[in-house]
């Protein structure tokens, strides 16, 4: 069993307001070239591909989780027409089998701490937010942030530098 500086930290992220943004409002990669852009419709956040990518190259596994339904094949397939290749996806689905279950408490919408998931990036509040009660650290992005980018990375690093003083 490797010890926890050799173990991958994963890095999550939320789709809707995070990576898919709405261009009116937030800067996006070009759109995808004709007829992958009447298929894929949604509009990446600029420097999302190359920020997975740079994650990846630091030895970071990079995962999807989403509360959105649509499946991993189609998130797989939007993705490598940007040269991404995620280290694994939750989406809806996938979280209500695995992590809701038959549970007769209602959980939250996402829990990455059962994916052994290390940051998990998303928009909205809440999620951020209940982080501390379930065990899992967030990161939230909002709107247009030109440093994005960095400010992920940058916390990242954070939490491994934290992870292996443990």
């Amino acid at each position: 069993m490797p010890d926890k500086s050799e173990a991958k930290m994963r890095v999550s992220f939320d789709l809707d307001e995070v990576l898919f943004v709405n261009p009116d409002f937030v800067k996006t990669e070009p759109e995808l070239k004709f007829p992958f852009n009447k298929i894929y419709k949604e509009r990446l956040r600029l420097g999302t591909p190359e920020l997975i990518k740079r994650l990846q190259d630091m030895g970071y596994e990079v995962w999807v989780y989403t509360s959105s339904f649509r499946t991993e094949k189609y998130i797989s397939k939007l993705f490598k027409h940007y040269g991404v290749k995620f280290d694994g996806i939750v989406n809806a689905d996938r979280h209500l089998r695995e992590v809701q279950r038959d549970n007769g408490t209602t959980l939250p919408q996402k829990l990455p701490s059962r994916y052994r998931i290390s940051l998990h990036i998303d928009d909205e509040n809440i999620v951020c937010t209940l982080g501390r009660q379930y065990g899992y650290t967030a990161y939230q992005v909002k709107g247009q942030d030109e440093e994005w980018t960095e400010k992920v990375i940058e916390r990242a690093e954070q939490i491994r530098q934290m992870n292996m003083r443990e």
